[in-house]
């Protein structure tokens, strides 16, 4: 048969709470840890739109919540393509 939703909702909260995760998790949290986790794989963004069904790609920075140790990652290696070659990032002479 087809799985409820408020079976799937009571489960997940057994299960949470008998490995010690926050009482406030639900099992949407599971989608936006899917999203985040296949952005900071480096999966294409198109890709992870497609298979979470979402028409806009606006909806998707909703659901994408990087870590810190992602971010930072991003930034670094954002600026060393900056040094490496700054007329690639706009700051060479004209």
């Amino acid at each position: 048969g087809r799985v409820r939703l408020s079976g799937s909702e009571s489960r997940f909260r057994k299960y949470a709470a008998a490995v010690g995760l926050p009482g406030e998790l639900a099992p949407h949290c599971l989608r936006h840890s899917y999203v985040s986790h296949l952005i900071e794989d480096g999966a294409d963004p198109a890709f992870v739109r497609e298979q979470v069904g979402h028409r806009y790609a606006s909806t998707l920075g909703v659901y994408t919540h990087v870590s810190e140790e992602y971010m930072s990652r991003m930034v670094s290696q954002a600026l060393a393509r900056a040094f490496e070659n700054p007329d690639a990032a706009g700051g060479g002479a004209r």
